[in-house]
């Protein structure tokens, strides 16, 4: 889905003159086809990615398969000639992201990985302010993140629910909040401790089905979602299970969900930035609560994203100092990601566009995003605190590279 939208149709349609696609490759043959025809792009179209690689010899090739995959098709690209963009999590476990580093320097190869949270007007704005010393020396951060039981309970319908195939919601959603974390502090995860579990999904719940269309507890199951509702998500999946067996719409409570549903986590930053993390998946809305502290002030925001309190059009930063007044900034709200995606997109693909908010991301933003996740389900499984240069030969530093 992310693969014909975002870094789909939307390109051909807005990015023509910069852009030309020259292959196409899933393993799904149906799904293949079907995105094709979604993105629009006059193209060959492969379910062997080397066939496609020797082929066209793109300039630049575009992964968003499966989490677990990444590495795979990042190295290889890398080896037969590409450069990368990638979308995030880079990789799901440090051996992987080491594959990665190491390829890069091999072949001197990039890899853009695409955090499309650092190009959203609230957040950049946040960004500039840290940066301009309103609230002194940025001291500590909490930081609470909340998934609504529809965007949320998506996640433990679709492969993401297997921690083997996306390192579990630490690596695949929290490596945003993460990059999050990195850029804004800029400086570079040292430590985590971290404690999670499973309570709500999976084996706990009340019900229990392969997927919503073959359950007998539709009318009972607040989760029952009907996917042949969706036209578009119906031609991607539901018309293409046969080739692979893949449920786009499995159910929420399935036993095999092995990943946790509640986290939290504390980090310590290179710079002594202390960090207070959470993320919960089963929240009645969906948004965050943050706060920057300060030597001077303070910084907070409650970005809401689905049920929200009000019905404003903009996001409030309010910034209050020590000794004196508060002052409201209100940032007005856009699409796609608050307003990063095209952002992001025109940064990749129009050439010179500056990045004066350091907002582009490459392997070594990508790895620090993916380890904080990491090292937080191993402090889970240990009982210890993990530290960052444990895991790859990336040593943090204290202020950002």
């Amino acid at each position: 889905n992310r693969g014909t939208g975002m870094w789909g149709g939307s390109v051909v349609k807005d990015y023509s003159n910069f852009v030309e696609y020259v292959g196409l490759c899933d393993h799904n043959p149906g799904r293949l086809e079907t995105g094709s025809q979604m993105i629009g792009a006059n193209c060959p179209t492969y379910t062997d990615f080397e066939q496609m690689m020797r082929e066209v010899k793109p300039e630049v090739l575009i992964v968003t398969t499966d989490d677990n995959t990444h590495d795979y098709f990042i190295e290889k690209g890398m080896e037969m000639g590409a450069d990368i963009i990638c979308e995030k999590p880079m990789a799901i476990d440090e051996k992987k992201i080491q594959t990665i580093i190491d390829a890069e320097k091999r072949t001197g190869k990039s890899c853009r990985v695409t955090f499309n949270y650092r190009y959203s007007p609230h957040r950049a704005k946040m960004w500039e302010i840290l940066r301009s010393g309103e609230i002194g020396d940025l001291t500590s951060v909490d930081f609470h993140w909340y998934l609504d039981t529809s965007h949320g309970a998506d996640y433990f319908r679709r492969w993401h629910r297997l921690v083997e195939k996306g390192g579990s919601l630490w690596v695949h959603k929290a490596s945003h909040h993460f990059d999050l974390l990195n850029w804004w502090i800029q400086s570079d995860p040292e430590s985590v401790y971290a404690l999670g579990d499973l309570e709500f999904y999976g084996k706990n719940g009340p019900f229990r089905a392969d997927n919503c269309r073959s359950c007998p507890h539709t009318k009972e199951c607040n989760f029952y979602w009907d996917i042949t509702k969706d036209q578009r998500l119906k031609r991607l999946y539901v018309d293409n299970e046969k080739y692979d067996g893949y449920h786009r719409d499995g159910c929420v409570f399935r036993n095999d969900v092995n990943i946790y549903d509640k986290m939290a986590a504390t980090i310590k930053y290179k710079n002594g930035v202390q960090v207070a993390y959470s993320l919960t998946t089963y929240s009645p809305y969906e948004g965050y609560r943050i706060a920057f502290n300060g030597t001077k002030g303070r910084m907070d925001a409650w970005i809401q994203e689905s049920n929200p309190t009000s019905d404003v059009n903009y996001d409030e930063i309010v910034i209050a100092k020590n000794f004196g007044k508060r002052e409201y900034i209100q940032i007005p709200q856009g699409s796609g990601h608050g307003g990063g995606d095209k952002l992001l997109k025109d940064q990749v693909f129009i050439p010179n566009t500056p990045d004066l908010l350091k907002q582009a991301a490459g392997v070594r933003d990508g790895a620090l995003a993916c380890l904080v996740g990491i090292a937080a389900r191993k402090s889970i499984s240990t009982k210890e605190t993990v530290y960052i240069k444990d895991l790859t030969s990336i040593k943090p530093q204290e202020k950002k590279a």
